[in-house]
């Protein structure tokens, strides 16, 4: 994902770790950080953080929220319109 994807306010929809994956990256770069400035920010170390951004399924939520705090970023959770069918969630081959 090209760096100026965030230079502006934009929301994502993330179903899936490997969702996750492809931000996470963009969204350091787009703070001119690299793995190891972004890990002293929240306490990690950079091997951590590369884990990390490989696969987010191996982060707690507490460290997933420590990182997007430091990268600008909030959680919204939204829930799905009452009038709308129940989707799906994402294969388990996906998590």
């Amino acid at each position: 994902m090209p760096l100026t994807a965030y230079t502006t306010s934009m929301d994502y929809l993330l179903q899936t770790p490997a969702q996750l994956a492809k931000h996470l990256p963009s969204l350091r770069n787009a703070r001119h950080l690299t793995q190891a400035p972004l890990g002293m920010l929240v306490g990690l170390d950079q091997t951590r953080i590369a884990k990390i951004e490989a696969d987010p399924r191996r982060v707690s939520v507490g460290q997933l929220f420590k990182i997007l705090s430091a990268l600008g970023v909030q959680v919204l959770l939204l829930s799905q319109e009452p009038d709308s069918a129940p989707k799906a969630p994402p294969a388990a081959a996906d998590w």
